[in-house]
């Protein structure tokens, strides 16, 4: 049975999850204690993520992974439904910013997401090494966004 907790100590002992989805821990460090972390457990941990305020009006799915051998079975989409409805009332607008992989692009659009703006360069001006998801270089982070009301 799938129970979702919000973690709200001691967030850094879920780093080897979080580095599966951004693998620069000084950039977690970033949004990690300032954001909200949701747990995933089905009988263990699965999927980890973080979100952040941006304003009032708009929060940020920061992070969001499950570990390799469980992705591909629902528990990314059963957590991303879960804070989506978690801050609908808090919030008009979700964003998610991710490289331009295109199986990453097609599972946020199946989630209800839809393209919204690029940040050009984001992540060769913003990580200390080159970015690959696979054999693609990542570059420019696409922002998706999806409404919440």
């Amino acid at each position: 049975m799938i129970r979702i907790e919000k973690i709200m100590h001691n967030k850094k002992k879920f780093l080897d999850l979080l580095l599966l989805a951004d693998e620069q821990e000084d950039m977690i460090d970033k949004y990690l204690e300032s954001g909200d972390l949701f747990a995933l457990y089905d009988v263990d941990l699965k999927s980890v993520c973080v979100v952040l305020a941006i304003d009032s009006e708009s929060c940020e799915l920061k992070n969001i992974a499950t570990y390799p051998h469980y992705q591909g079975k629902g528990y990314g989409r059963a957590l991303i439904e879960f804070v989506v409805d978690f801050y609908k009332h808090n919030f008009k607008t979700m964003l998610v910013g991710t490289g331009e992989t295109p199986s990453i692009l097609s599972f946020y659009e199946s989630c209800g997401f839809g393209i919204s703006h690029r940040v050009k360069n984001f992540f060769t001006d913003n990580y200390d090494h080159a970015m690959f998801d696979g054999d693609i270089q990542l570059i420019d982070m696409i922002y998706l966004k999806k409404d919440l009301v």
